[in-house]
């Protein structure tokens, strides 16, 4: 329940604060005093848009702040959008001049959908042309199945997981049913691919590899030339060329082998001489030997080695930039090669599927039927009571299901049909009904199909279009309605007025620049006096004032 509603600069309300109670609560005043403008009030507390210009001329925001009571349901149904501890729901809105917004839940900043879904199971707002959406047939269907109560909500959620099912088998059997078209031409290709990686047989180290050979063998002519070098520097093949190192280092031995045995020291530098020696012929040979090999094993290696890389890098460029690009790319070949190759298999199994889901649906669809063929008269017969207490003696009103094609609500559309005079044929709602009708079409509905609905339901002037007996009948299914939660109406109908636990009235003072509007609330004298302007009389019209207090009187 609603308990207390602030607004702060809106339009031309400076600043207004309700304080509300349970049991029907209503606002009157004058055309254009600003009644409309706390429904919009209401509407940005339940993350409506904010209209341009809605923030009053000299301010820099306007602000609107709903405080609701909470009771285990309300608690779990918020889940983590109540801040633990809260022992009270506050919602809030604040709207810039430049015409920004911000939402607030117990003070903390959140988003325009959070206060939305915060406030969806509090209040319910019906405005004074909302009579329009009862025209539409998915509005109609809500309203059959809300009187079906909590089980059809169940079936209803159960077919839409269905057709959602059934959707994505739709969706899935087209792209199989597509890539079958084009197959052969795919698998061709990938094989063509997957042809050319495979005779390639890449290996991840390969080019590192093969590039470093490249570079050796681009330059194994000075390679050769540098072990030679070394080689006859060491130990030379022909005799003119000299000793070389290895025969000096002999020659000088022979000089420290005559003396051996004399010194031990000597002696010591000599073994480390001989090594040397030794060394030296070994390292002439092993130069030789490598300069040998050059000329022997790397003939032609060169061409073979660029040719291969060439083949590498073409692959490369083609699947990624890298060898292991490469490969992955033949895995995935792989992979959509298999797939296309059991196309023709799974097309078979999705269809059987969709034929499985498709029946699924339909069984859902047939309970959602069967609850809607069990509700329908009991609704209608129900509604055809409530038009009667509303001045609409003799009125038909009936349900009509029409079947279309399975949806996530299942395979109905509803008619409302109605014959607002006895002998007339029942037509659609949206073709018979006139403005008045509707509204009392509407609050008969409401009567009867929102027992379990929100706690506050909001009435933005749905007697629009009606007065006389006909409004104070409106009043008292108004009041009825309100017996254990809370109803707040905008109205300018004293029939409807007369009968509220709470009144509220809106003025304006257009003395000011902008002109200012108040709101307050009235206490029993001051209602038979606002229930006399809205008779059209003066304050000091006797026989206005009588009617007055009886209309309080019978209240």
């Amino acid at each position: 329940m609603l308990t207390e509603l602030r607004v702060e600069n809106l339009l031309l309300i400076e600043r207004a604060e309700l304080r509300l109670a349970e049991g029907l609560n209503v606002l009157t005043g004058e055309t254009g005093a600003g009644k409309t403008v706390l429904a919009h009030a209401l509407d940005l507390l339940l993350g409506g848009k904010a209209r341009q210009g809605i923030v009053r001329p000299g301010a820099r925001e306007a602000y609107v702040e709903g405080v609701f009571e909470l009771d285990d349901r309300m608690r779990a149904e918020l889940g983590d959008l109540l801040p633990e501890g809260a022992d009270e729901l506050v919602l809030a809105r604040r709207v810039s001049s430049e015409g920004r917004t911000r939402a607030l839940i117990c003070g903390r900043t959140a988003t325009v959908s959070d206060l939305r879904e915060a406030a969806a199971p509090l209040v319910a707002f019906y405005g004074q042309h909302e009579h329009r959406r009862l025209m539409l047939g998915s509005a109609q269907l809500e309203i059959l199945d809300g009187f079906c109560g909590d089980a059809q909500r169940s079936r209803r959620a159960r077919a839409a997981v269905a057709h959602g099912r059934v959707r994505d088998l739709e969706r899935r059997r087209e792209d199989l049913r597509e890539r079958a078209g084009a197959r052969e031409r795919e698998i061709d290709l990938l094989e063509y691919e997957l042809r050319e990686i495979e005779e390639a047989a890449p290996e991840p180290a390969e080019q590192a590899a093969l590039t470093a050979e490249r570079d050796r063998l681009r330059h194994v002519e000075a390679l050769r030339a540098g072990a030679l070098g070394g080689a006859e520097a060491v130990a030379p093949e022909a005799t003119e060329a000299g000793g070389g190192v290895a025969v000096l280092l002999a020659d000088a031995a022979r000089g420290l082998e005559a003396v051996e045995g004399v010194d031990a020291r000597l002696d010591e530098l000599l073994g480390r001489w001989r090594t040397l020696s030794l060394e030296a012929d070994d390292l002439g040979a092993e130069l030789r030997r490598y300069a040998d090999e050059l000329d022997a094993g790397e003939a032609g290696r060169l061409e073979a080695v660029e040719e291969r890389l060439g083949v590498l890098d073409r692959l490369a460029r083609k699947h990624g930039g890298s060898l292991e690009a490469v490969l992955a790319h033949a895995e995935r070949c792989r992979a959509r090669r298999d797939e296309l190759t059991g196309a023709e298999e799974a097309l078979g199994r999705a269809d059987a599927e969709l034929r499985a889901a498709r029946e699924e649906l339909a069984e859902h669809a047939a309970a959602l039927h069967a609850a809607r063929a069990k509700a329908a008269p009991k609704l209608a017969k129900a509604v055809i009571a409530r038009l009667g207490e509303l001045a609409m003696e003799g009125a038909e009103f009936r349900i009509e299901l029409i079947e279309r094609e399975p949806g996530p609500t299942g395979a109905d559309s509803v008619e409302f049909l109605i014959a607002p005079n006895s002998g007339v044929p029942a037509a659609p709602l949206r073709e018979s009904a006139s403005g008045g009708e509707m509204s009392r079409v509407m609050l008969a509905l409401m009567s009867v199909a929102h027992d379990q609905g929100a706690g506050t339901l909001v009435f933005d002037e749905i007697d629009a279009g009606i007065g006389g007996q006909t409004a104070r009948a409106v009043g008292e299914r108004l009041r009825e309605l309100a017996q254990g939660r809370q109803v707040l109406c905008i109205t300018h109908l004293p029939q409807v007025a007369s009968l509220a636990a709470r009144h509220f009235s809106i003025a304006k003072d257009p003395s000011g620049n902008p002109a200012v509007t108040t709101v307050s609330e009235l206490d029993d004298g001051a209602v038979v006096g606002e229930l006399v302007r809205m008779l059209g009389a003066d304050e000091d019209d006797r026989a206005a004032v009588e009617h007055a207090e009886r209309l309080r009187a019978v209240a």
